[in-house]
């Protein structure tokens, strides 16, 4: 299964809902291909880790986060710096900060 993910990370679509749950599987799948974290468990769309490798890749990851990230300013700022367009889905007072804000106009 992982040497299937680090290849396609959209096999985790038709994994098992078990699988979906699974660390080590999610995050070789959104290492790969940040969009399929929208189909992990929700509680894995909270994990840090999993979360920052997911943006690093595509900020618009964010999302498909657990709502408390879309307030966390390290993991926005992750997220705009590789797209200012998804600063309309971070939390409010986010929108706000000078540092965030300038990583987005610069992206």
């Amino acid at each position: 299964v992982l040497a299937a993910l680090t290849q396609d990370g959209r096999a985790l679509l038709f994994l098992a809902h078990n699988l979906k749950a699974d660390r080590e599987i999610v995050l070789a799948a959104v290492t790969q291909d940040a969009k399929v974290l929208q189909y992990a468990a929700h509680h894995l769309k909270a994990d840090r880790e999993i979360v920052l490798a997911a943006l690093t890749q595509d900020g618009r990851a964010l999302l498909f986060l657990a709502h408390n990230l879309k307030a966390d300013r390290e993991i926005v700022l992750a997220a705009v710096t590789q797209d200012a367009k998804v600063l309309q889905y971070a939390a409010h007072h986010l929108k706000a900060d000078r540092e965030i804000v300038l990583a987005a106009l610069t992206q």
